[in-house]
């Protein structure tokens, strides 16, 4: 069987339409009867001249509808006795499909999406006012697409100049991602289903890129052999690979990967892939030349010791600064077994001392955008995790060269160590397990 192939086996189903229709009705629950949610497509970018981007579509859009098209827009009416849920789209045309595929057009908006009703996106100027007015809140997002912004304030501003007429204009506008962002956070059956799938997709990656590197590769060598493995499930990039090879390794957002692999340097690869839109993040550290030296294998296990105790630290109960907490601690206290820092550990973690090595947060959430939507405090308290959350553990050690006041065979070391993570009913599951991470099982891949 060709690898292509076991890709497509064994991949879980896209989310269904029911579980679309479970997330509107709950949206249209939370935001009671006497309201109205507007939310419109990804725009198109142009990457140059006539030239666009790869079109992806935005992620509350498609949460609540699959959708897959531009110059959209979802419309919720709770109560609407002709149908609560609406689309706009754009309207068939065999002329512009020849040129840039396909269109649903309202009918295929309703056979194949599930929508209520449907209607040309040229008509919302005539509809749309309507299906506001009278209601008390638009639930709607500002700020991320300002040309609709303007038509939103548009729509609401002709309405109430016909108040003599007896027009009601909504009198509240309600940001959307409040109650959209939290449903997010937890993730059902099938959002997980696509999440281990991601995990595996990228994990696989990342064995090929450790299998690949050898000394006299470039790190773009590595970022195509990723993304080749990507590309051979169905998946895109979910943010940029990062391959930094030797002091590269200490840059956090490392984009030029165009160096050369050196003999005696570590290269630290931050990739994942998007699966069904759903996202992956992964983080491995390992040797150009197959093996650790003694100085680059004590600072990878104080990072190692440091993703594991953070991993143990994810379950219901613990709060979301719990992990963080715990791996501040195991990377200072290794800090000072290696030499890096000198004092106690409890005061140099109140001084924040270990910055000058770890300098930031220890994870996110995950989901259908790498660095996810959801709170991370409730008030002024860290919020408590509970089961169906995502998010990733990524500890790091960072040595660029050059750093003083300590053994010099740490420098031009860089490390992280990531991997994303599941909250269940009693614990947590790793999503990322398919890539090692353990030193001599990294070493025996490589040689492999």
């Amino acid at each position: 069987m060709s690898r292509s192939s076991h890709v497509k086996e064994s991949a879980p189903p896209p989310i269904g339409r029911d579980e679309f229709a479970r997330r509107r009705r709950q949206l249209m629950k939370n935001m009671g009867r006497d309201s109205i949610a507007i939310v419109p497509a990804a725009p198109v970018h142009l990457r140059n001249n006539d030239v666009e981007y790869a079109y992806r579509q935005d992620s509350n859009f498609h949460y609540l509808s699959g959708f897959p098209e531009p110059e959209s827009v979802v419309v919720l009416v709770p109560g609407r006795a002709q149908g609560e849920y609406l689309l706009f789209v754009r309207d068939r045309d065999p002329q512009r499909e020849t040129w840039d595929g396909r269109r649903a057009g309202p009918v295929g908006a309703r056979r194949d999406f599930g929508a209520d009703d449907a209607f040309p996106i040229g008509d919302i100027d005539e509809i749309l006012p309507g299906l506001m007015e009278g209601r008390a809140k638009i639930y709607y997002t500002v700020g991320v697409n300002r040309d609709f912004d303007h038509r939103v304030v548009g729509w609401v501003n002709a309405l109430r100049a016909q108040a003599k007429q007896g027009r009601h204009a909504p009198h509240e506008m309600v940001a959307l991602e409040h109650v959209l962002h939290e449903m997010r956070l937890f993730k059902s059956r099938a959002e997980i289903e696509q999440m281990r799938e991601a995990a595996r997709i990228a994990a696989r990656a990342h064995l090929r890129a450790m299998r690949y590197c050898e000394p006299g590769r470039h790190e773009y060598e590595l970022a195509a052999e990723i993304q080749h493995e990507f590309h051979l499930a169905r998946a895109e990039n979910s943010y940029l690979p990062i391959v930094g090879g030797g002091a590269n390794g200490c840059i956090l957002h490392y984009r030029e990967n165009s160096s050369l692999l050196r003999v005696g340097e570590l290269v630290l690869i931050d990739a994942g892939c998007e699966y069904e839109t759903y996202a992956a993040d992964i983080t491995r550290t390992f040797p150009v030349s197959g093996r650790f030296s003694a100085a680059q294998r004590a600072a990878y296990e104080v990072v190692l010791e440091a993703n594991l105790a953070a991993i143990e630290a994810v379950r219901p109960g613990n709060d979301w600064n719990r992990p963080h907490e715990v791996a501040v601690q195991v990377l200072t206290a290794g800090m000072v077994r290696l030499g890096l820092l000198k004092g106690r550990v409890p005061m140099l973690v109140k001084s924040l001392a270990y910055r000058r090595f770890y300098m930031h947060r220890t994870g996110h959430w995950l989901g259908m955008d790498v660095h996810d939507v959801g709170d991370y405090k409730i008030g002024e308290a860290w919020r408590q995790l509970e089961p169906g959350m995502v998010l990733t553990i990524e500890p790091g050690l960072y040595v660029p060269p050059g750093t003083r006041g300590i053994p010099p065979e740490f420098r031009n070391i860089g490390i992280r160590i990531e991997d994303d993570v599941l909250v269940t009913r009693d614990g947590h599951e790793v999503l990322t397990h398919g890539v090692p991470k353990d030193p001599a099982a990294i070493e025996a891949v490589m040689a492999s």
